[in-house]
């Protein structure tokens, strides 16, 4: 039995207005901040040719590109929704497939990632060999193959099942109105189960390996302590992406209770669950790596300082 869905936005936000206004500013503050240092961070991996031939800093930019798109594209589904904005489906369906892929290429890359990180502690004799720009490149190209996947499924299970009056209406765009049938969801739901598996699965073992190599007493403690960390912050942010699963089913009960209050918890699992984790790319290679810090730190006092160099070492 298809199920009830709405179609144009009829809530009003009445006096609540100047507070749904502050709300919005103080996201698209957050927003804008940190398109800018992304940003900043892309630009400072274009000054330098050593890090465009490291694969490291080829994923590090790939999260960087892959999490400012998807911070626009679900900036565009935040606003339409707190203005209650409703669109064509074909429009939709272009945003939401855009959302889906980008929602699961940063968890893919930050596996990449820690498998990098592995290699580079534990097999580093063999790192030069796996390791290098084109196997990166090789490795982003699979990882879209793979993020498109469930975005695909889940269209082709909509058109495949969904009324032809349907295309000829504007909807609230969202990705619960493309499942029609209850099995649709639960098809979505064991594909996000067996990709986020795989994914914890990978991270926890590259973290039990780099932990073990720490232990040795001819690792590189430094070398490993820090690899280890970095492991650890891929796995919080993968918890964070893993979290955010859950908000569509939170905010529509919340719906059904109070405007207000739902438009307050979408703003909230938009700070903490989608913004949140893609601030800590950032935190990751671009503040905690003394190299990319020190080019970084130069453009972004405009070369002004100078006491500050940006000639770096081998990485």
């Amino acid at each position: 039995m298809v199920e009830n869905r709405t179609q144009t936005g009829t809530l009003s936000i009445g006096p609540q207005f100047s507070e749904f206004i502050t709300l919005l500013l103080t996201v698209e503050s957050l927003i804008g901040v940190f398109l800018y240092v992304n940003s900043l961070l892309i630009f400072t991996f274009f000054k330098k040719e050593i890090f465009r031939t490291s694969s490291r800093y080829i994923f590090f930019l790939h999260t960087l590109v892959g999490d400012s798109m998807f911070l626009v594209v679900s900036n565009i589904f935040l606003i339409l929704e707190m203005t209650q904005t409703s669109i064509t489906l074909n429009l939709c369906i272009i945003l939401i497939f855009l959302g889906l892929n980008l929602h699961t290429t940063t968890p893919l890359t930050l596996t990449a990632m820690s498998v990098e990180r592995y290699v580079a502690i534990c097999m580093p004799l063999r790192h030069a060999e796996l390791a290098t720009p084109q196997r990166a490149g090789l490795c982003i190209l699979i990882i879209h193959v793979l993020s498109s996947i469930i975005s695909l499924v889940v269209i082709f299970m909509f058109l495949a099942t969904a009324p032809l009056s349907f295309f000829a209406e504007n909807w609230m765009c969202n990705t619960e109105i493309f499942i029609v049938y209850k099995w649709q969801g639960q098809v979505r739901s064991i594909l996000y189960q067996v990709y986020f598996s795989v994914m914890s699965v990978t991270i926890i073992f590259t973290y039990v390996k780099i932990v073990q190599a720490a232990r040795k007493a001819a690792a590189d403690k430094k070398a490993t302590s820090k690899g280890r960390k970095t492991v650890l912050l891929h796995a919080f942010q993968l918890c964070l992406s893993l979290m955010q699963m859950f908000c569509p089913f939170i905010e529509l009960a919340v719906l059904e209770i109070d405007l207000k209050l739902y438009l307050s918890v979408k703003a909230f699992d938009y700070i903490v669950l989608i913004l949140a984790p893609r601030c800590l790319s950032p935190l990751i290679y671009g503040l905690r790596d003394e190299q990319f810090y020190v080019v970084l730190k130069y453009y972004a006092l405009w070369g002004l300082n100078k006491k500050i160099s940006p000639v770096i070492t081998e990485l």
